[in-house]
């Protein structure tokens, strides 16, 4: 035996020795707890940031004097009211066609208020300014109005209102919504979930529990980790080549008698969204599947069940929380992408909600991105408020999977 090795500190070397190791564990207790609180910080100044643009002052003019069109205030009006000075104001066509979209007398009071304050009054939003600095400027920012736009009114908005969600979008901001946007991304995602969960699956069942472990399958499962990888832009060129061009027919609707389309669809982002997030579900999938215990399988082999069976009735509903996980990453990381759909043909500017997958489309990220682009300050502000619903559209969809696969957890 060796002397050395098998020798062990005492007394004050045991003490010392000791206080070194505790000293390196303190150290990297340090080092891992700045990591979390770094990261706390970054998030959090990343949702100020995004909060911080949503609300604010706004000064701003009426191109047309209210008054030219009621004595009461605006507020006090009601939709009846509302509903006649349009009827009353509006030429016959504007108003027709307003009437053929959705028939006037079934929309909301806020509705037809908007209309009138973006058709008759028009509004010129002369400068907004952050909640930071509506809040610790405010008599600054009251002087600084009064001085350079004495005609306008100054009022703190939220842009984040209902009428920000149920309403299409408009070239002016004060007006614009994001009702389309949503309802662009959620057929998106729906699309790419019910094309790429059941094929993921199936492709890591087979590799899991039935492929042969040689070259061949040593290489599709470095392919696939690898196309896990790849930008998502890459993607949108094969969506392009793919989804847009060569299958045309399918993704237009001309196949199904759909005439004025083409394959620049909702069908053909949610396909290649879905190819996107493919390689991500085959991962997750797999590494469930690997988690169940070899133990239940070969019980069920020793009762005389097929493999197929076996997959079925015993490994599948095990796995099936931790693919769900899977499709959680995956929703996560299909409702943020923004350059695949802008290859693919998505719309900057639509006002027509989609109806079906052979729809003209946009999402809130291509909506998000168009406003930023732009000089005024008052679409930043728009911008901030989507970004805002775009981050409760994620964790409702979210928290939607989570209590699904928690409540497959329990069942098995």
């Amino acid at each position: 035996m060796n002397p050395k090795r098998d020798h062990y500190p005492e007394g004050e070397a045991l003490h010392y020795s000791l206080n070194r190791r505790y000293r390196r564990a303190s150290i990297w207790q340090t080092l891992f707890f700045s990591a979390l609180v770094i990261a706390i910080l970054s998030l959090a100044a990343l949702l100020y940031n995004v909060i911080d643009g949503a609300f604010g002052y706004v000064a701003f003019e009426y191109k047309n004097d209210p008054s030219e069109f009621s004595a009461k205030p605006l507020d006090d009006l009601s939709k009846q009211e509302l509903l006649d000075i349009l009827k009353a104001n509006l030429s016959s066509g504007a108003f027709t066609k307003l009437e053929n979209e959705k028939p006037m007398d079934t929309r909301s009071k806020s509705v037809l208020y908007t209309l009138l304050l973006e058709r008759l009054i028009q509004i010129d939003t002369k400068q907004t300014w952050s909640m930071t600095d509506s809040i610790f400027r405010s008599a600054k920012i009251k002087a600084e109005v009064a001085e350079k736009y004495p005609e306008a009114k100054l009022e703190f908005r939220s842009w984040l209102t209902p009428v920000f969600l149920t309403t299409p979008m408009s070239s002016k901001a004060e007006f614009a919504g994001v009702r389309t946007a949503i309802l662009g991304s959620l057929w998106m995602v729906g699309i790419a979930i019910l094309f790429a969960l059941p094929i993921g699956t199936g492709a890591a069942i087979y590799l899991q529990e039935y492929a042969s472990k040689n070259f061949l399958t040593r290489i599709i499962q470095t392919n696939i980790n690898n196309l896990a990888g790849v930008p998502s832009i890459v993607y949108g060129m094969l969506g392009l080549a793919i989804f847009v061009r060569a299958l045309e027919p399918f993704t237009s609707g001309s196949l199904f008698g759909v005439t004025d389309s083409n394959g620049r669809t909702i069908l053909s982002a949610g396909l290649t969204m879905g190819t996107l997030v493919l390689p991500l579900i085959i991962i997750n999938a797999q590494e469930a599947i690997k988690s169940v215990p070899d133990s239940l399988r070969q019980a069920a082999f020793g009762v005389g069940a097929t493999r197929w069976q076996t997959v079925w009735h015993h490994v599948l509903p095990n796995a099936l929380p931790g693919i769900l996980t899977g499709s959680i990453l995956a929703v996560s990381r299909a409702i943020g992408e923004t350059a695949p759909l802008i290859v693919v043909g998505a719309s900057t500017f639509i006002s027509i909600d989609p109806d079906g997958p052979f729809s003209k489309f946009t999402a809130l990220p291509i909506q998000i991105y168009q406003w930023t682009t732009r000089a005024q300050s008052e679409f930043h502000s728009i911008a901030a408020a989507a970004i805002i619903v775009l981050l409760i559209l994620l964790l409702t969809l979210n928290a939607t999977a989570i209590l699904l696969r928690n409540r497959v957890q329990r069942k098995y």
